[in-house]
């Protein structure tokens, strides 16, 4: 039941916005998915295989450019990292930080990942899950395409051991108004804080958030564990 919560037919991981590819992301991908990414398929992935050892395990959905996620696995060289993202110019532009990092604990998969997560990561499997400032949908009317739906929660909870964390980050306030609502009402994990967390040491900002900062805007973080 809860593989078909996450592939409730309102639920997206992402919506494709075609981006120019530099030649440098390109070569990136040609020479960096053959040894850091793993391809889709409907089938249990063994993450420990993946990877090549036995360690916690975490994973981001939407990682954008890849900067934050870079950052996070080299200043966590004991936890892998799984990474997900659909759009070109951001998987070249993390497997050139990779490379350039020499990062031996980060994997990418370029599929959507309500797709990954239904099909190919096992029950329990998970120790931490990342989502960061995830597209915001301003428009009322567009709220519905939100990846933050309860129906999406409830399919990623089964994935996480018990204490794994989940932490998300938004810096649209009404999009972290309905994070916190929907994580508080789902069943089985607790909030680390009374309302949003401190933005936890892991999480680097970005230059684009320290410029919302300098400019007065907020950035609201969210941390839950399951119970």
């Amino acid at each position: 039941m809860e593989e078909e919560n996450l592939k409730h037919r309102h639920i997206r991981s992402f919506v494709l916005r075609q981006g120019h590819l530099s030649d440098a992301q390109q070569r990136a991908i040609d020479l960096g998915m053959p040894r850091w990414g793993i391809d889709y398929q409907p089938a249990r992935l063994d993450l420990d295989a993946a990877f090549g050892r036995s360690a916690p395990k975490v994973l981001e959905i939407g990682f954008g450019m890849g900067g934050a996620t870079a950052e996070i696995a080299a200043a966590r060289p004991d936890t892998d990292f799984l990474g997900i993202e659909v759009h070109g110019p951001g998987v070249g532009n993390l497997l050139k930080l990779i490379e350039e990092k020499q990062l031996s604990n980060l994997r990418l998969i370029r599929h959507d990942a309500v797709e990954v997560c239904s099909h190919m990561l096992a029950p329990a499997s998970l120790d931490g899950f990342h989502l960061y400032f995830p597209d915001p949908w301003p428009k009322k009317r567009h709220h519905k395409r939100r990846l933050v739906q309860p129906e999406f929660v409830a399919g990623i909870l089964p994935l996480l051991k018990p204490g794994a964390y989940i932490h998300m980050a938004t810096d649209w306030e009404d999009y972290a108004v309905q994070m916190l609502e929907v994580l508080s009402a789902t069943p089985g994990i607790k909030n680390s804080a009374e309302t949003y967390a401190p933005r936890p040491d892991w999480r680097p900002l970005t230059k684009f958030e320290q410029r919302g900062l300098n400019l007065g805007h907020g950035v609201w973080d969210l941390v839950f564990h399951k119970q």
